[in-house]
């Protein structure tokens, strides 16, 4: 996102933060956000009329209310009125920023209940599931299958197993891919849940099963490096070369960078 996108989408955020009042029920202004951004996607004509730059940013905002006024609720339609109102680079910018701004809201309401981390763990835990099961990650992924059909088949395999929230974003993910592969999607959305809490995610590949110490010990490395928090994600697998390999964001952290961090390798090995 560039340029004036940029800009718009912060008056988006402090929409969705003025929106999301206390006490009031969020999982419904998620669903609005939601229904939103399939109607964007489903209409190139309105995502279009709603985005264009040449349009004074008032006409926008009131042919956003007059579409979404009466179908969405008041919270909803006071979000997508301040984003139309905005200058977007790009139309897609406008329906991105939406269902970001969905997703946050369902992680704000994991968040108040006090499970953001566990719906974090378990979003993760799902991604790799279905990366690591070629029918499961087909079925999923596949266009020969219905929405409704895939969102039902994750709800029976994350039911009873984890957050409601990580049952929705899972869902969501599946149902509404919006032209991206299921593993980009769930990345956007931990992507997310890691701005949210302010901490950026390591996503640790390792030899071996890491000792709750020796996590501590890599944590406090990265956190170094990184000046932030660090939330560590770890997948086994035995043919790794020098038995780590760290990712953070887009940055591949390796041997040498470790070396680098003056002792984060002893760390780990707790030697």
């Amino acid at each position: 996102m560039h340029g004036s996108s940029r800009v718009a989408a912060a008056k988006g955020q402090a929409a969705l933060d003025a929106a999301l009042v206390p006490g009031a029920d969020w999982n419904v202004l998620a669903e609005d956000l939601f229904g939103i951004v399939g109607a964007l996607d489903r209409s190139a004509s309105l995502r279009r009329a709603l985005a264009d730059p040449s349009r004074e940013g008032d006409v926008k905002r009131d042919l956003a209310a007059r579409l979404f006024g009466g179908k969405v609720g008041v919270a909803a339609t006071s979000v997508i009125t301040a984003l139309a109102s905005q200058r977007w680079s790009e139309d897609r910018d406008l329906s991105d920023t939406v269902e970001a701004l969905a997703v946050q809201t369902v992680l704000a309401q994991a968040e108040r209940d006090g499970r953001i981390d566990a719906v974090e763990d378990e979003l993760f835990r799902f991604e790799r599931t279905v990366a690591g099961n070629a029918a499961l990650r087909d079925t999923l992924s596949g266009r020969n299958t219905d929405a409704a059909g895939k969102s039902g088949l994750v709800g029976r395999l994350l039911e009873g197993r984890a957050a409601p929230e990580t049952v929705r974003l899972a869902q969501q993910a599946v149902s509404a891919p919006r032209g991206r592969r299921l593993d980009r999607t769930l990345d956007a959305y931990l992507a997310l849940a890691a701005t949210r809490r302010d901490q950026l995610t390591a996503v640790v590949t390792a030899a071996f099963d890491l000792t709750e110490q020796q996590s501590a010990r890599l944590v406090s490395a990265l956190e170094g490096v990184y000046g932030k928090s660090i939330n560590l994600q770890t997948v086994i697998d035995p043919d790794v070369m020098g038995g780590i390999h760290v990712q953070v964001g887009d940055e591949v952290v390796d041997g040498t960078i470790l070396r680098r961090l003056d002792g984060a390798r002893r760390h780990v090995s707790g030697s």
